[in-house]
């Protein structure tokens, strides 16, 4: 099969997935009892404007007329109006997002720094007593609940040790002293971008707990993907060869046999990324985050259906691009894929 032919019927699929996911979304948000119309009002409504309510936000149509207005409107990139906020769901979710993109982004970074070079220390020291603290060490961290193991990183560095702060993305004294201007809702960039320095550091000092607890997961997955590809390559003849030529055990590791094994690893990896926007959200919660998962859990509270919605499509979409990037990454290096 030519790869263009894979690409669109990737495409193809990736796009009627989206579309079961709006579908299951609106009919699971309208099967919940709800009176959207009163919580829309307020407090102590009164029946002309509830009624009024529901004309204005299309409750008053038949499902299948709502259903088709809501789709046509997703084409244009509305995603309606959230019944908490009054304000546009995509808005919203823009200004929340940011916070949970920085938290995921740190994390990720730190799982590569420790989860490559432990995978890659545990296959050249196979079977040996390195290897089995690594792979029991990697087998705790996909295993272990994060929420747990955040509340307990909590109480040592913050109750205990007293070196680092409980939650939120930065004091606000801080806050209040040196402001951050807004411009990426990055605040590490953000900060750096004005040169607020003591903002930065505070910034990274409330990053510390939050994204080493969503860096547990990663680090272990990552730690076994690359032990398993690297035990795998360092058995074939180029880097026996290497060896033979009385390279170094470090060049060869890390510049041979890591080039040729680290393939499997991204792929694991951008996975695991749309993984911990989900995962995210319990973090939040535990750590005072105001991410996405702040946003969701609110909505959810509130019956806000149409920033469930809204979350629930941002989070789907997230999921489909990167197995559609990884799908055509992996069908490009290898043509057998295709014929699948």
């Amino acid at each position: 099969m030519k790869l263009r032919y894979y690409i669109l019927r990737r495409l193809l699929l990736s796009i009627l997935v989206l579309v079961g996911v709006c579908t299951i979304t609106f009919v699971l948000a309208r099967i919940v009892p709800s009176n959207p119309a009163v919580m829309w009002v307020g407090s102590h409504p009164t029946a002309d404007q509830i009624a009024r309510a529901r004309i204005e936000l299309g409750l008053d149509k038949p499902l299948y007329v709502q259903y088709y207005v809501y789709m046509s409107h997703l084409l244009r990139g509305d995603f309606g109006v959230s019944i908490r906020t009054h304000d546009e769901v995509l808005n919203d979710i823009a200004a929340f997002l940011p916070a949970s993109l920085e938290l995921i982004l740190t994390g990720m970074i730190i799982s590569i720094i420790v989860g490559v070079p432990l995978g890659v220390v545990s296959s050249l020291k196979r079977d040996k007593p390195a290897d089995h603290a690594t792979r029991l060490s990697s087998v705790i961290g996909v295993s272990v609940f994060t929420p747990w193991l955040g509340m307990m990183l909590q109480l040592v560095f913050f109750r205990w040790l007293g070196i680092l702060p409980v939650g939120e993305r930065v004091d606000t004294d801080i806050l209040l002293a040196y402001p951050i201007t807004v411009v990426t809702g990055f605040y590490t960039i953000d900060s750096l971008i004005s040169g607020n320095l003591l903002a930065f550091q505070d910034v990274l000092v409330h990053l510390i707990l939050p994204a080493v607890t969503l860096a547990a997961f990663p680090i272990g997955l990552i730690t076994r993907m690359t032990r398993s590809t690297m035990v795998d390559v360092l058995d074939e003849d180029y880097i026996r060869t290497a060896r033979a030529y009385g390279l170094s055990e470090r060049l060869v590791a890390y510049k041979y046999a890591l080039k040729n094994a680290i393939g499997p690893t991204i792929t694991v990896l951008a996975l695991t990324f749309a993984y911990s926007l989900v995962e995210t959200f319990l973090i939040e919660a535990v750590f005072n985050w105001p991410g996405l998962g702040r946003y969701a859990a609110l909505s959810i509270i509130s019956l806000d259906y149409p920033a469930v919605m809204g979350i629930a499509i941002v989070v789907a979409l997230v999921y489909i691009l990167l197995n559609l990037v990884v799908d055509l990454v992996q069908a490009y290096l290898d043509p057998r894929i295709r014929l699948e």
